[in-house]
């Protein structure tokens, strides 16, 4: 499905574990993460073990140091591999429970509020493929990682609040 390495050190130095597929608890193999190095696949990183905590998505690709993926420090405790979907479609709700103002997308949308005037979005339907919900504009904050489902409340995709700036379709770009 993908393979990532990660490195206890900046610039992929260090002890270091290869991972290639979904692991709950990556503690075992490293105390700390300052580099990654993903050459398959999409990934998304936690914070915590069990897939809690805050969220990292990861394209093919060299993160030298925590910074690289947004990252607030490096505690890396969990990875899932992001299966391959090759289409994307997913509803926009300003209200709990799928009410008010609805929206579709089937493209990334850099900026939420200036393509649908929405500043905050209180429910989801995840029609096809896999999303990354971003809480600023240009794919910045936090991030969430959105499975085909449904999403009747933002504390169902693990948001503090309803604030969304972007989303993100979670394509492999090579």
């Amino acid at each position: 499905m993908g393979k990532i390495t990660f490195y206890e050190d900046r610039g992929f130095q260090g002890r270091h574990y290869e991972c290639s597929s979904d692991c709950p608890n990556l503690q075992p193999y490293f105390s700390r993460c300052n580099s990654i190095r993903v050459d398959s696949g999409c990934w998304m990183l936690y914070e915590r073990p069990n897939y809690q905590g805050h969220q990292y998505f990861l394209r093919r690709g060299d993160y030298p140091d925590y910074q690289q993926w947004l990252g607030f420090s490096d505690s890396i405790r969990s990875c899932q591999a992001i299966p391959y979907t090759s289409s994307h479609r997913i509803r926009l709700y300003e209200r709990d429970d799928y009410g008010g103002l609805v929206s579709e997308l089937t493209e990334d949308c850099s900026c939420i509020q200036d393509r649908f005037r929405l500043n905050e979005l209180h429910s989801l339907h995840v029609l096809e493929g896999y999303w990354v919900l971003y809480e600023m504009p240009n794919y910045r904050g936090r991030q969430y990682l959105l499975r085909p489902g449904d999403y009747r409340r933002y504390h169902d995709w693990g948001a503090m609040d309803a604030r969304v700036g972007s989303l993100r379709r979670v394509i492999d770009l090579y």
